[in-house]
């Protein structure tokens, strides 16, 4: 009676983690769907801008020369929360690959999660980490308060220095087979000429350069946030259906050997009776 007890016991306890973790697998899902609704129109933000810079800097190429090279700083874009399985391993591992292959030079990292921050602990690269999202709607607050420390990079640079951005990130379409990278503005002072003539400014153009490179970057930081976010969930719901089918072919094994037990039990019992019996007919 008491091992049947027990894996009654058991029983109970992995129903209870099998709902917790059917609750966290529809989040998943549910966040997802919230998530392609901000994709969607974040994507067509991010495109109007970058055909504005194409032509601007198709029509003032020595603007594109000034800007110059600036040191590169890495953002590389994790998760704050667990329960993905190796998401911020295989983000970890993709990085390093790509600055091995493709970096001249070992760039200054801006951690964004926590749980991938944990990847880097004591890497002397690591020039900022910082909170990520766990929910779209957390997603301006972060951004805000990532603007800030770049802001605070960017003044411990030396004049005339600037940030040279590379944004690393999951994407629902890269997750499983590798990294997104992002370069900002790189390829459009290679855009090809679409228009006979050059965009009236009422700016000089190297300060509207400077501020449509800042507003890009932070239009296209919200778009690789909820791309990431999405990813993440995507992997989260992965591996919380995985545990979810491993916890109910658990439950079929307990309940196959509870049965058995219960069998034995029955079995015993029904011998002691005829025992019993027997025992009473004997004079």
């Amino acid at each position: 009676m008491s091992r049947r007890r027990e894996l009654d016991d058991r029983f109970h306890a992995l129903r209870d983690i099998n709902g917790i973790l059917g609750a966290m697998k529809n989040l998943a899902l549910m966040e997802q769907q919230n998530l392609a609704r901000f994709l969607a129109t974040q994507r067509r933000v991010v495109n109007s801008i970058e055909a504005a810079a194409g032509d601007f800097f198709t029509c003032y190429p020595a603007t594109a020369r000034r800007l110059g090279k600036g040191r590169s700083l890495w953002l590389v874009i994790g998760s704050e929360r667990g329960f993905c399985g190796d998401y911020n391993e295989r983000l970890r591992e993709g990085v390093e690959r790509h600055i091995r292959e493709h970096s001249r030079h070992e760039p200054q990292l801006l951690i964004i999660g926590r749980k991938l921050a944990a990847k880097f602990v004591e890497d002397q690269r690591v020039a900022v980490s910082i909170p990520g999202p766990t929910v779209a709607e957390e997603v301006p607050a972060v951004l805000l308060g990532l603007m800030a420390k770049l802001r605070e990079l960017q003044a411990t640079q030396k004049p005339g220095v600037r940030l040279e951005f590379t944004i690393v990130h999951q994407s629902p379409a890269s997750e499983g087979g590798g990294l997104h990278v992002h370069e900002p503005m790189k390829a459009a002072p290679h855009c090809p000429v679409r228009a006979a003539y050059p965009p009236l400014l009422n700016v000089d153009p190297f300060v509207f350069a400077t501020d449509l490179i800042d507003h890009h970057l932070f239009s296209l930081l919200h778009e690789v946030f909820y791309s990431s976010l999405m990813a993440e969930n995507l992997r989260r719901f992965q591996h919380m259906d995985q545990a979810v089918q491993r916890l109910e072919k658990d439950m079929e094994e307990l309940v196959l050997k509870r049965n058995s037990l219960r069998q034995e039990e029955i079995t015993e019992e029904i011998e002691v009776i005829m025992l019993s019996a027997e025992a009473l007919r004997q004079p």
